[in-house]
């Protein structure tokens, strides 16, 4: 029997929800074990005060010889150790917790993070396909073809005359066979005379005795060797 009234629904849920919408978020969970830790320890701390005072307290009432008190101070002491031991496990277990969800939720950022970057490549595929690369290259070489062809026809020089070039190299033959023509049938000028000196009909002078002996020797001396 319900002595204080029947609980509404509304909030019920709301509490249900909100709950589970904390536990859901590992963040907040983790927090909450890290409050947990804390508390665990401030607790292990008062435990080993009541120890430390116990084991005081044993020595002081055996320093009166109440052995009796004594062995109930000790007794004390191992209900507290016993705890204190409870409080180590809780804590180990809280702390292998934190760093399990810990390793579970940066796992599962990095899964979200790699599922990000799947899905950005698999968009970038989808517009970029290889059909569509293909067509792009198409459209590109066209392009440069056209553009080559454009340069080509902007180079061609423009000139009036250009088209009865054949006709002015026909006229040039004629001409140069004119040219060839008349220098056979024109007869060759006359060479003119040359007028040469006389020649002279003095001897040479003489050499003279000495300069002739000279070349006598000169002949000997020649003919000797």
């Amino acid at each position: 029997m319900n002595w204080f009234g029947k609980k509404k629904k509304g909030a019920a849920s709301t509490t249900a929800s909100g709950s589970s919408g904390g536990a859901s978020d590992p963040q907040v969970t983790i927090v909450k074990l890290r409050e947990n830790i804390a508390m665990q320890e401030k607790r292990e701390e008062h435990i080993q005060r009541k120890m430390n005072g116990m084991v005081k307290e044993a020595k002081e009432k055996m320093a009166r010889k109440d052995k009796k008190g004594a062995m109930f101070a000790l007794k004390r002491k191992k209900l507290y150790e016993q705890e204190l031991d409870k409080i180590q496990n809780v804590k180990m277990t809280l702390e292998t917790q934190v760093m399990n969800l810990e390793s579970a939720s940066q796992n599962a950022q990095t899964f979200k993070a790699m599922d990000a970057g799947k899905n950005a490549m698999k968009k970038i595929r989808t517009d970029v396909g290889i059909d569509k690369v293909d067509d792009m290259m198409d459209d590109i070489r066209e392009e440069m073809e056209m553009a080559s062809e454009i340069s080509s026809a902007i180079a061609q020089p423009v000139d009036p005359l250009l088209a009865d070039e054949d006709e002015l190299l026909a006229e040039l033959e004629e001409l140069e066979a004119e040219d060839v023509e008349d220098a056979l049938l024109t007869p060759p000028a006359k060479t003119p005379s040359i007028n040469l000196p006389a020649v002279p009909s003095n001897k040479l002078p003489a050499l003279a005795n000495d300069e002739a002996e000279e070349l006598k020797k000169l002949e000997a001396e020649l003919a000797g060797l």
